[in-house]
């Protein structure tokens, strides 16, 4: 299996990052997961609203995705407070990071220290460790603030930005550095691919690596406007908001897609227990289609430049 001598970069929400984690998590160290850190609702919303923090629950839900689902550990930091006191609604794990972050200097130390509790040896590190918010704004100018916002936007916003601005963790922008695959999605395109996207030292990162980069298309359609787009309108979408279009290849399971812009790998995907989760296995195959189509792009390079050197010295 070609993915296994890799170093990997996944990058977007909790669900679908945790996901792609989990499909992922026998690369070990190789593997690296970027989680946004801009949800203020449920139980990360409470706690971000009590004090200023980052968002911990996709990055405890990433992790969960990589423990033992039936472990004590998983059951633990999933728990969930029930009841009508201050502790309703509120996930154990949420609170117990929470605490870690007052505890420690940085949040990646206190992440640290549960991935030792949890024996994850994949790294998994906030887009940031500065809190922030996301900013969407319509073409005629009108704003609206927060993920939970934005997730109930009516049509496409024009821009999206971060605010505060913030930037990536050094240890985030080595990964991405040192990579060879680059992983966008599956999730919510606007509120789980784009926020680390618009951190601009990461999208930077990604437009000046050598890594390939793999775009995970959703299997059911989402139900935001982002929904209704094609792969190029959301990849011009991408453009027009971080000035770069960081995609190689797109990886769906709609057999009608089409795109002017990457090459598109289209193939079943869809898990047999549930079917808007990405099958394991097929998400592996398809990865590794997608390693097969760069290989043959790069020989067809390495053809088409050995021709014409052989022009030049024929002349």
């Amino acid at each position: 299996m070609r993915l296994k001598k890799l170093k990997v970069v996944a990058i977007g929400g909790g669900h679908g990052l945790g996901r792609v984690l989990s499909t992922l998590s026998f690369l070990g160290d190789q593997l690296t997961g970027v989680v946004a850190t801009t949800d203020n609702g449920g139980s990360t919303g409470k706690l971000r609203r009590r004090s200023s923090t980052i968002a911990w629950g996709d990055l405890r839900n990433c992790l969960m995705q990589l423990v033992d689902q039936n472990s004590v550990g998983s059951k633990l930091f999933n728990f969930r407070f029930d009841g009508n006191d201050e502790l309703s609604g509120h996930n154990l794990g949420n609170l117990m990071l929470y605490a870690l972050n007052d505890i420690h200097s940085r949040p990646l130390d206190s992440i640290k220290l549960i991935r030792r509790i949890l024996r994850v040896r994949t790294s998994v590190q906030p887009m940031s460790e500065t809190p922030t918010d996301l900013m969407a704004f319509y073409a005629e100018g009108r704003c609206r603030v927060g993920e939970i916002s934005v997730d109930d936007m009516a049509t496409m916003p024009k821009n999206m930005m971060l605010a505060p601005l913030v930037k990536a963790l050094p240890e985030t922008i080595k990964a991405i550095n040192n990579a060879d695959l680059i992983i966008l999605g599956p999730g919510s395109f606007l509120t789980s691919i784009v926020p680390p996207l618009l951190v601009r030292d990461i999208s930077k990162a990604i437009a000046n690596c050598n890594a390939k980069c793999i775009f995970i298309d959703n299997i059911a359609q989402e139900q935001s406007p982002a929904g209704e787009l094609t792969i190029d309108e959301r990849l011009e979408w991408l453009t027009y908001n971080i000035g770069c279009q960081p995609v190689d290849i797109v990886v769906t399971e709609n057999m009608e897609a089409t795109s002017d812009f990457v090459d598109l790998v289209k193939t079943p995907l869809a898990s047999e227990k549930v079917e808007y989760f990405h099958d394991k296995v097929l998400l592996v195959d398809a990865l590794e289609q997608c390693l097969l189509a760069f290989d043959l792009v790069e020989a067809k390079a390495a053809a088409v430049n050995d021709e014409n050197n052989n022009k030049v010295v024929n002349q």
